[in-house]
């Protein structure tokens, strides 16, 4: 079972697309788009992904791609 990545609609227009972009081409990890993840606060202040139902939060999309892989890193599914 591989990690799922999942962004909001919203988030990837605010910035995170470059992240969202780049994760997707990892085999590794399922990558997900929403319309609306209800993290409407979470989202206007910075870039976010939910990432196995955790949200992960950086201030540029590199430091999203790479906190992403650390939190996946950190915390394993099994």
């Amino acid at each position: 079972m591989n990690p799922i990545i999942e962004f909001c609609m919203s988030n990837l227009a605010n910035g995170s697309e470059e992240s969202f972009a780049k994760l997707e081409q990892d085999p590794n990890l399922d990558v997900l788009e929403y319309g609306c993840l209800s993290y409407c606060s979470q989202c206007a202040e910075s870039l976010f992904a939910l990432v196995n139902g955790e949200i992960v939060e950086a201030d540029t999309p590199e430091e999203l791609t790479k906190k992403i892989y650390e939190f996946i890193e950190e915390n394993p599914l099994f």
